[in-house]
């Protein structure tokens, strides 16, 4: 994780100290792991509402002419399709099809956007995406003065709701709008890394100061990083560094609706001709509480070796631990009985499609959860 002595502390670090948060170095920045538990922090957010600091993501502005057509080229998802006040996920790639990084890019405008990568990546993201963008478009890291927090849960609508100044009730999954708080401007996101309903949060620096007090006043839990590591696990979301990386063609990922397949972007031949053979990323469910870790070979019954760990947890929602890895892809079929070999034991499991924790409610209307509290 890095060397806690040269880890940048975010705005919130602070915060995270006066509550008591067991802290450490991640992406380059001190970011709380726990408050009060993993476990307890884990179930405020799927039954309630949780708070994350992810100030420590990357914002990029991209705007001009040409801005378009140069992220068509970049980015492994359509983006002349998006609306202004629509987002959507996709990879960055290298020539050989290897994964740059993850993000969402938002469409703030006719000719204007904002991206959001992972912390430990953010200056080799700018860096790329300058050499591959025209003399026409305009790139901007504005990370340091922008601040983002995440509300998630059932609860997150209407405790979100009651603190902005404006409505919020037809905001659809991966949309967005410009909304405030006493004034100030809050980019709010219906997205998050959870599985649950939720929004993230866009605004300066001292906006989300206040933000982040109010809603703990308000009642959300203060989550870390543990937390959120075992929610994104049970909804099969990927972690870069992980699941994802340069050494790993992103046609292996499985996320094949953000891979376009009728356009051109830096990596497409080498990704196309990934995503029928090799290996995929699929969900393991094991037996037993006992977690695999990253790198533990995942192997049938009979001992034949068909992949590898690459994230591993208890799962609080389902009583079990679970893991995604990547299995040679004639193998991945729901059901097929597996061992993961750790240094200890052989772990006996099962391969199942994502999500393996299935009554997320990211996608359900605002509307009901809104009605429900009133």
């Amino acid at each position: 994780m890095g060397d806690e002595n040269e880890a940048i502390p975010t705005i919130l670090t602070d915060r995270h100290r006066t509550l008591g948060a067991r802290m450490a170095p991640f992406g380059g920045f001190q970011m709380p792991i726990q408050y009060d538990g993993i476990v307890s922090e884990h179930n405020a957010v799927r039954r309630g509402v949780g708070l994350f600091d992810t100030c420590h993501m990357g914002e990029f502005i991209i705007q001009g002419s040409s801005a378009t057509s140069d992220l068509e080229h970049l980015l492994t998802c359509n983006v002349a399709t998006l609306d202004a006040g629509q987002c959507r996920y996709g990879l960055i790639c290298n020539p050989d099809g290897g994964v740059i990084d993850d993000m969402i890019i938002y469409r703030t405008g006719e000719v204007s956007y904002m991206m959001v990568v992972n912390a430990g990546t953010q200056a080799g993201d700018f860096a790329w995406i300058r050499e591959q963008v025209s003399d026409r478009t305009e790139l901007r890291d504005v990370s340091q003065e922008t601040g983002k927090i995440d509300l998630q849960g059932p609860d997150a609508p209407a405790m979100l709701a009651n603190l902005l100044d404006d409505p919020i009730a037809g905001l659809k999954y991966f949309r967005f709008s410009e909304n405030r708080l006493d004034e100030a401007t809050v980019r709010v996101s219906r997205t998050g890394y959870t599985g649950e309903i939720g929004f993230e949060l866009y605004a300066s620096n001292a906006t989300t100061l206040i933000l982040w007090d109010r809603l703990l006043e308000a009642g959300a839990t203060p989550a870390g990083l543990g937390a959120r590591d075992t929610l994104r696990l049970e909804v099969g979301l990927p972690l870069y560094g992980h699941e994802m990386g340069t050494n790993r063609n992103a046609g292996e990922s499985g996320f094949t609706s953000i891979l376009s397949p009728d356009k051109s972007f830096v990596g497409c031949e080498a990704v196309r001709r990934h995503m029928d053979g090799g290996s995929v990323l699929t969900g393991v469910v094991l037996d037993g509480r006992r977690a695999a870790r990253e790198g533990d070979v995942i192997q049938l019954v009979d001992g034949e070796t068909v992949g590898e760990v690459t994230s591993g947890s208890f799962s609080p929602s389902l009583g079990r631990a679970i893991a995604l890895g990547y299995v040679r892809r004639e193998h991945v079929q729901p059901g097929q009985k597996v061992k993961v070999v750790t240094a200890r034991q052989d772990l006996p499991g099962t391969l199942e499609s994502t999500p393996l924790y299935k009554e997320g409610t990211a996608r359900k209307s605002l509307k009901q959860f809104l009605e429900a509290s009133s």
